[in-house]
């Protein structure tokens, strides 16, 4: 933890009226955001499969944007949606 302070603070003036706006630009800048990027786009994607698969893609896709795969399972719980049957000609 020192470590990662350390490194927020390297070359930030304690008492220059900016310093925690620098402090907090430097935590940010160590994130690994691409990383992060590609990661949800994946836990979109499954939630977007197994919606489609439940019958609920929308429904799906919001719960893997909000809960990551935590939303999978609340995909999952929920029963398949019941399609009707084709009226006849």
């Amino acid at each position: 933890m020192d470590e990662i302070l350390a490194r927020a603070a390297e070359g930030v003036d304690p008492d220059a009226p900016d310093a925690f706006l620098r402090i907090f630009l430097n935590l940010m800048a160590q994130i690994p955001w691409t990383t992060l990027l590609w990661w949800n786009l994946i836990f979109l994607a499954v939630g977007a499969l197994l919606g489609w698969w439940r019958g609920r893609t929308a429904e799906g896709l919001a719960w893997a944007f909000v809960l990551g795969p935590i939303g999978w399972l609340i995909v999952l719980r929920h029963p398949r949606r019941k399609v009707p049957p084709p009226l006849p000609p």
